[in-house]
């Protein structure tokens, strides 16, 4: 394989990038295309329509060097969770997509939480079940797709999902199947055949490869999520390893041997070959620190503060009453007090607040998953300041280092090499807690 070089595509909130990795899984090339803004009413919907997103896959890949592009063994697809489409029987949309942060399904959603067992990842007016139920009332023999679904077809495969993009319509990553309890919400879904992340998924037609100038017959990998292939792109190899995303709120993902759900904290599992991505989001982050301080002020106040020394100060940094995690509490307050007259010190605080709520975060994932933290990795504009770098690492008691790449395209080229070696895209390599 050392000739071979893999495509991955990451069809992300504003646009669509395009990755060409090498056989050692280094980044060679990377085209860019924009998406339109989804469009908007005051009744919480939010439309795409499902070819701009095609025209900006076509764009983003035929801006990467042709011969480069001719190289292609494998082509892996990340795409955003809870964006579902009606499409006919030949694939073509009955209508625009109602994207992944759609909220206008809050009816269906009750019925939903009627039946659903509370772990599943249907609950809640923006999964991709409560829209799904909502066009199949406007389009009674439609099939429904997940975005990343839908581009697969695109590309060549046919009458297949992935674990990952499947849990908001009800899949049980579990048990591997899908539920009876379906059923009784909609007896006409077309239910498609599930298949790990990574997973050999069908073949790239010729049409798509002379639109793509891509080789005819590369191999495709079943999809994941935008979020689980940033993950991978960070660098993740396997149990007891952990992603912080130090972005406007604090998410963390760790890999463990047990699934987690705990929908009162937000916590949720997705599954990537026999190891499970436990992750929880926490409403603290960026929005706390640009309250206070410009980007510019913060970095400057950072090289003062001595990141082993603790400030004496005992934060909760919230923007606003209420957490979900690691605390599930709606009303939870900010502690933001006594704010002191030095800033340095009261950027150290927030900091160090920030810092253990992630330690905190980790330290129930760690629990619920039956893995013991060994080392985080981190993605996001807080993973560039060393000083708070510095401070995780003495309150997480691991190393703590910058994500190896941002791009989740490159996550979503992980998953093509997958599909060509057959090795499992996380591996259950031993850690002290699990020999």
């Amino acid at each position: 394989m050392t000739d071979a070089s893999f495509l991955g595509i990451d069809v992300g909130t504003s646009g669509v990038r395009a990755a060409l990795v090498d056989a050692s899984g280094n980044l060679a090339h990377l085209g860019r295309a924009p998406l339109p803004p989804s469009r908007r009413d005051g009744a919480g919907h939010a439309f795409q329509d499902a070819p701009g997103w095609w025209r900006a896959l076509v764009a983003a890949v035929t801006t990467l060097p042709e011969p480069a592009r001719q190289r292609v063994t494998a082509i892996g697809l990340d795409a955003t969770s809870g964006t579902v489409l009606a499409v006919d029987e030949r694939g073509e949309p009955l209508g625009p997509a109602r994207m992944y942060d759609d909220r206008a399904a809050t009816a269906t959603a009750e019925r939903i939480a009627q039946v659903a067992p509370p772990e599943s990842g249907a609950h809640g007016a923006g999964s991709g079940l409560a829209k799904a139920l909502e066009l199949l009332q406007a389009h009674p023999r439609a099939r429904i797709l997940t975005q990343a679904d839908w581009l697969l077809e695109r590309l060549g495969a046919s009458g297949v999902s992935d674990e990952n993009n499947a849990l908001k319509l009800g899949y049980d990553p579990v048990a591997r199947y899908w539920p009876e309890w379906l059923r009784t919400l909609a007896p006409n879904l077309p239910l498609p055949e599930v298949l790990p992340p990574g997973a050999p998924a069908g073949r790239l037609s010729p049409e798509a490869a002379r639109t793509l100038g891509l080789p005819a017959g590369a191999l495709l990998a079943a999809a994941t999520t935008d979020s689980v292939a940033a993950t991978l792109a960070a660098g993740i190899e396997g149990l007891g390893e952990g992603v912080t995303a130090l972005g406007t709120t604090l998410a963390l993902k760790l890999a463990g041997t047990r699934p987690v759900f705990d929908p009162a904290r937000g916590i949720y599992s997705h599954r990537l070959g026999e190891v499970w991505l436990a992750a929880g989001a926490s409403n603290s982050g960026g929005a706390v620190l640009a309250r206070f301080f410009t980007p510019e002020r913060l970095r400057a106040l950072s090289e003062h503060i001595d990141p082993d020394q603790d400030s004496g100060l005992d934060y909760y940094p919230l923007p606003a009453p209420g957490e979900r995690f690691p605390v599930a509490d709606s009303q939870c307050p900010p502690r933001l007090e006594p704010r002191p007259a030095d800033d340095v010190r009261f950027l150290h605080g927030l900091l160090e607040g920030i810092a253990r709520i992630e330690a905190e975060g980790y330290r129930l994932l760690a629990e619920r998953a039956g893995t013991r933290l060994r080392r985080v990795w981190t993605t996001g504009g807080g993973a560039s300041n060393p000083t708070w770098t510095a401070l995780r690492r003495r309150l997480l008691q691991v190393p703590v280092a910058p994500a190896a790449q941002q791009e989740a395209a490159v996550g979503a080229a992980r998953l093509a090499r997958c599909a060509v070696t057959g090795e499992p895209p996380l591996t259950l390599q031993p850690t002290e807690a699990n020999p």
